[in-house]
């Protein structure tokens, strides 16, 4: 037996079955999370979804509460995390569609609760944080999209910024002189939360649109993350199987 828990936006909510679901409300020290955690059983294996922009998506980046987030899943007791994250591709080779297991994170982000270590009563700790997320964990991921043929970049590195806004152009040739291979807007605090409690953590990424000014300028990038989300999903449901048939 296996449990699962997964912290995704609106669009991940097609990994959710329609019936046989526990709602659970959950209180934090943190105050709640964003929304309550959905809990299904497939088999002996126990499948856990909180969703990070709330049930009907409208909590924006930041303002997400990620250490009650955080918190509430690390309550589950789960074997694995796995954030899924819709993301803008920078990379050439970060298309749409396409799924990437970011190794790297470079933090744009300002104003949020970014850790739990702020009580003035004992020690602070400082969490090694040199590869942001579980290696163990994005290798498992990595060999399931071999194995499962699904379209992936097997590196990056993900560009956090605040949103809720899109980025201009000139901010993204910014975020690709820096090194950044995506941007997203909830990659951080969210992994160095999970490193903090000591959680099995890692990313699956899945590019939605271009980046601002890397794309045809004649696209639509609403009707473009529509499409690409919906490609992007379906790989992602087979490797969250695989994972847990590989427990």
């Amino acid at each position: 037996m296996a449990k699962l828990a997964i912290i995704g936006g609106t669009g991940a909510r097609v990994l959710v079955p329609g019936d046989h679901l526990v709602r659970t409300t959950v209180d934090t020290p943190y105050g709640p999370p964003s929304g309550q955690l959905l809990h299904w059983r497939d088999g002996d294996d126990d499948w856990y979804f909180l969703p990070r922009h709330g049930l009907e998506g409208t909590i924006p980046p930041h303002c997400v509460n990620y250490r009650a987030n955080l918190w509430a899943t690390h309550e589950l007791e789960p074997d694995w995390v796995v954030g899924i994250n819709a993301v803008g591709g920078i990379h050439p080779d970060a298309l749409p569609g396409r799924l990437v297991f970011p190794d790297q994170i470079v933090d744009y982000t300002w104003g949020r609760e970014h850790t739990f270590e702020d009580h003035m009563n004992r020690p602070v700790r400082h969490v090694e944080f040199t590869e942001p997320v579980s290696p163990s964990l994005r290798d498992k991921l990595l060999e399931l999209a071999r194995a499962h043929g699904i379209e992936h970049l097997d590196r990056g590195c993900y560009g956090a910024t605040q949103g809720p806004r899109l980025e201009t152009a000139a901010e993204i040739d910014r975020l690709e002189r820096d090194g950044c291979d995506l941007v997203g807007m909830t990659a951080m605090p969210e992994a160095a939360l999970a490193r903090e409690l000591g959680l099995e953590y890692a990313i699956c990424a899945v590019v939605v649109n271009y980046a601002a000014g890397r794309g045809p300028a004649e696209q639509g990038i609403h009707a473009q993350i529509e499409a690409s989300l919906a490609q992007g999903m379906t790989g992602v449901s087979q490797l969250l199987r695989g994972l847990l048939g590989r427990r």
